[in-house]
C-alpha cells in the first residue's frame, strides 16, 4: 500500500488541506490571541492539534515524511518498466495480434515486401518517428514509436513532487526542531535586551536553515534575528549585521502608500567590510547566501510629546514626553493611586475611506461609534467590483496610541488623533478612541472642533455643564429670552423646567456618577413621569428647551473668559448639535483626562524578513520538473505503429496497419488516416470496435 498512487494521492490531499488551513489561520501568534478570536473551547482545540504551526506541527511533518516515501517507491516501483519501455519498439509482435487494435488498415502494395519496407520506415523516419526494421521468414515487419517523452513526464511530475518535499523540508522547521532537540536549545519566553538572551535560547551563524525578522530602527544596526515559535521565541545570530539609514515611504496622490524601501549597509562580522543596499517590496537583497526582504515597517522609537487634557473640573493640564515602546507614571491628582502611562504607538498618516452611502449622508456622514451592519456585510459578499459605495480616501492626519495601566495590571488602550476630522455632515471632530481589549474595536468620542479648530470650546461648554451656579445663569437668560417679562407665572415655570432638564442632563454635575447621564438620563425621566401617549410631544418640548439652555450656557461660559458672543448661524447649529450629543457620550468616558498629541520626531524602523533556503534551488528543480511532467502527460500522445507486409505470389505486397495510443481522440483518428493514405495510399479499413 505505501508504494500505492493512491495512497499517495490520499496523503497530498491532507497536506493540501492542512496548507489552507495554514494559510487562513495566522501561525506563530501568542495563545491569548487565539483565545479572543475563537473562544477557550476552540482555541484549546487549535493548540493541541498544533494549528497554529501547521508548518512544523509533527503530524504535518510525519505527512510530508510518508508521502515523499511513498512517491518514491512508486517510482522506483515503475521506473524500470518505464525506461525499457523506451527502448523497446515492440517488433516482436505477433501479425494476429494486429487485428485487435481499434486502428487499423489494410491494403495491396505493388512493391515488394523489402521495398515497401525501406519506403514506410523512410516516411516514417521523415515524419519524426523512430522506427526499427524486422525482417521474418514470412514478411518484414516495421515499429515505429513517438511521443516517449509521455513517459518521461510521468516520471518527471512524481520526482517533482519528491523534490518540492524535500525541499519543504528542508527550508522548513525541521533542522530547527532537530537543533531544540539534540543540541538542547529552548524557546526564550521572557522580556529584557537581545543580548542578555542566554546562549540556549540562540542558533549559530551557522545554522543551515532559517526564516526569522530582523527588526532594525533608522540610525541603528542588528545582527540577531528573531524566529517565532508557537510556545516563544529563538534568536538567530546572522553572520552580519544590518544598519538601517533611511527608511523611504512614497504614497500615491490618494495618500495611500506606493513604495516602501530601505536603504540599508551590511556589516560583516568576520572581515569587517561594508556593503550598501537598497531593498524594496519584491526587490530583496543577497548577501552571503541569506535572502533580505523587505517584510513591514514599525515604530522605532519615537519621541512624544503628549498634553494631558482634563475631562472633569478641578484637574490641571500638564505635559509628558516619552517614546515609543516606554513607559512612565503618572498621578491623577492627590489620593489617587499613580497609573502607567505606556506610549505604544505613532502613525503620523492615516488614509481613511471617508466616502459615505447616501442613507448614511442623509444622517449625518459617517458615524465611527455605530455598527453598520449594512457596510460591513457589502464589504465582504457580493461582486469584487464594489462600485456602489463611493471611495473618498483622505489623510486624516496623525495618531498616537497610549495605555493607562493601574496597580492591578488592567490597561486600556486609547488612540487619539491630532488634527479634526469632517466626517461628511460639514461639522470637524475630533476623534478620541478607547478599547477594553486588544479583541475589541476601538469606540471613538467625537469632539466638536469650535471656531479656532480647536477642542476647547466644547471643553469650556463641559465645565459650565458642571457648574451650578453656571447652568442657573444660562437657565435665567434662556427664559429671559424666550418668556416676556410681563408673564411671571410662567417665567417661574420654564425656569424649573429648563432648570431640572439642564440638572438631569448634566446627572446633577457629579463626575463619575453611578446614576444615569446625558440624553439616557433624558429619556428615563420620560419613561418614568410621562404617559406613553403624550412622550412623544413632550419629548420634542423637553429637547428644544435642553438645546436652547445649553446654547445659552455657551455664551455664559465665553463671557466669562471675555470671548464673543456666538453668532446664530448653520455652522453654530451644527457646532452645537454635535457637542449635545457628545456631552452625552463624554460623561460615559473611563478615564478623568485625554491625552493629546502635540509634538513629535518620528523614528521609523525597518522590519526584514532574513531567509537562508538551501533547499529553494531544489524546490525550483521540482516546480520544473512538474510543468515539464505535467506538460509532457496531458500534450504528448504515446503512439506506436506497427505495418506488417506479407509477400504475395506476384512479388507484390498485402499490408496491415495498426496504431495504438495511450489516448483515443478525434486528433488520434485523423493522424491515424492521414498516416494510412500517405504510407498505405488508402484510408483506414477497420471497423469500430
Amino acid at each position: 500500500m505505501l508504494s500505492s498512487m493512491r495512497f499517495a494521492i490520499a496523503l497530498l490531499s491532507i497536506i493540501c488541506i492542512a496548507s489552507v488551513i495554514g494559510t487562513v489561520l495566522r501561525q506563530h501568534e501568542p495563545a491569548v490571541n487565539y483565545v479572543n478570536q475563537f473562544g477557550p473551547f476552540w482555541a484549546q482545540l487549535f493548540l493541541s492539534l498544533k494549528l497554529n504551526a501547521v508548518y512544523s506541527a509533527w503530524w504535518f511533518l510525519l505527512i510530508l515524511a510518508f508521502l515523499v516515501t511513498s512517491t518514491s517507491l512508486c517510482i522506483a516501483k515503475h521506473a524500470p518498466k518505464y525506461l525499457a519501455d523506451l527502448r523497446q519498439y515492440k517488433e516482436n509482435l505477433r501479425v494476429q495480434s494486429l487485428q485487435a487494435f481499434h486502428h487499423q488498415a489494410s491494403a495491396h502494395l505493388a512493391e515488394t515486401p523489402a521495398q515497401a519496407a525501406q519506403r514506410v520506415g523512410s516516411q516514417l523516419a521523415g515524419s519524426g518517428w523512430k522506427v526499427r526494421l524486422q525482417e521474418r521468414s514470412d514478411g518484414w515487419m516495421v515499429a515505429a514509436k513517438a511521443g516517449a517523452a509521455h513517459k518521461i513526464g510521468y516520471l518527471a511530475a512524481h520526482s517533482a513532487i519528491v523534490l518540492i518535499c524535500l525541499g519543504g523540508l528542508l527550508d522548513g522547521d525541521l533542522i530547527v526542531r532537530a537543533q531544540m532537540l539534540l543540541g538542547g536549545k529552548t524557546t526564550f519566553s521572557g522580556g529584557g535586551m537581545i543580548a542578555d538572551v542566554p546562549e540556549q535560547h540562540r542558533l549559530s551563524a551557522s545554522n543551515p536553515t532559517f526564516r526569522g525578522n530582523l527588526i532594525v530602527a533608522e540610525g541603528a544596526q542588528s545582527g540577531t534575528a528573531i524566529l517565532n515559535q508557537s510556545d516563544g521565541i529563538l534568536l538567530q545570530d546572522l553572520p552580519f549585521s544590518v544598519e538601517l539609514k533611511k527608511f523611504i515611504v512614497e504614497y500615491y496622490s490618494t495618500g495611500m502608500p506606493r513604495l516602501f524601501a530601505s536603504e540599508v549597509v551590511l556589516h560583516d562580522k568576520k572581515t569587517g567590510a561594508s556593503v550598501e543596499k537598497r531593498i524594496e517590496v519584491n526587490h530583496p537583497a543577497s548577501f552571503q547566501g541569506i535572502e533580505i526582504y523587505q517584510s513591514s515597517f514599525e515604530d522605532g522609537g519615537s519621541r512624544l510629546q503628549l498634553r494631558a487634557v482634563p475631562l472633569v473640573p478641578g484637574m490641571k493640564s500638564f505635559e509628558v514626553k516619552g517614546e515609543v515602546g516606554a513607559s512612565t507614571q503618572i498621578t491623577m491628582g492627590e489620593g489617587q493611586p499613580p497609573l502607567e502611562l505606556e506610549f505604544t504607538g505613532l502613525r503620523t498618516i492615516n488614509v481613511e475611506n471617508m466616502g459615505a452611502n447616501p442613507g448614511d449622508a442623509a444622517q449625518g456622514g459617517t458615524d465611527v461609534r455605530k455598527v453598520d451592519l449594512r457596510s460591513s456585510l457589502d464589504n465582504h459578499l457580493g461582486a469584487g467590483n464594489k462600485v456602489t459605495t463611493p471611495r473618498d480616501l483622505r489623510n486624516v492626519g496623525p495618531s498616537v496610541s497610549y495605555k493607562l495601566r493601574d496597580a492591578s495590571g488592567q490597561a486600556r488602550e486609547f488612540n487619539n488623533y491630532m488634527l479634526p476630522v469632517d466626517m461628511g455632515d460639514g461639522q470637524p471632530v475630533y476623534l478620541w478612541g478607547v478599547r477594553e481589549t486588544l479583541a475589541d474595536q476601538f469606540r471613538y468620542l467625537r469632539i466638536p472642533a469650535d471656531d479656532q479648530s480647536s477642542y476647547r470650546g466644547f471643553l469650556r461648554l463641559k465645565e459650565a455643564l458642571q457648574t451650578p451656579a453656571m447652568r442657573e445663569r444660562a437657565v435665567q437668560q434662556y427664559v429671559a429670552g424666550a418668556v416676556e417679562a410681563s408673564r411671571p407665572a410662567l417665567r417661574e415655570q420654564l425656569y424649573a423646567s429648563a432648570l431640572k432638564a439642564l440638572v438631569i442632563f448634566a446627572g446633577d454635575g457629579q463626575a463619575g456618577a453611578s446614576s444615569v447621564t446625558g440624553l439616557q438620563a433624558i429619556s428615563a425621566f420620560m419613561e418614568q413621569n410621562v404617559p406613553e401617549g403624550e412622550r412623544a410631544k413632550a419629548g420634542e418640548v423637553l429637547v428644544r428647551i435642553l438645546n436652547g439652555v445649553l446654547f445659552e450656557l455657551m455664551q455664559v461660559a465665553r463671557a466669562d473668559e471675555g470671548l464673543a458672543p456666538l453668532e446664530p448661524s448653520e455652522q453654530t447649529q451644527r457646532f452645537m448639535t454635535q457637542s449635545v450629543l457628545s456631552l452625552s457620550d463624554a460623561l460615559l468616558y473611563p478615564e478623568p483626562l485625554v491625552f493629546e498629541l502635540t509634538q513629535f520626531d518620528q523614528v521609523q524602523a525597518s522590519v526584514f524578513q532574513v531567509a537562508k533556503a538551501p533547499g529553494k534551488l531544489v524546490v525550483y528543480l521540482g516546480c520544473l520538473f512538474l510543468i515539464l511532467g505535467v506538460f509532457a502527460m496531458l500534450y504528448v500522445r504515446d503512439r506506436r505503429l506497427w505495418v506488417w507486409l506479407a509477400p504475395r505470389a506476384d512479388g507484390s505486397a498485402d499490408a496491415r496497419m495498426a496504431l495504438s495510443t495511450n489516448r483515443r481522440t478525434l486528433d488520434v483518428d485523423r493522424d491515424f488516416e492521414g498516416l494510412s493514405q500517405k504510407l498505405l495510399g488508402t484510408s483506414p479499413s477497420g471497423e469500430q470496435r
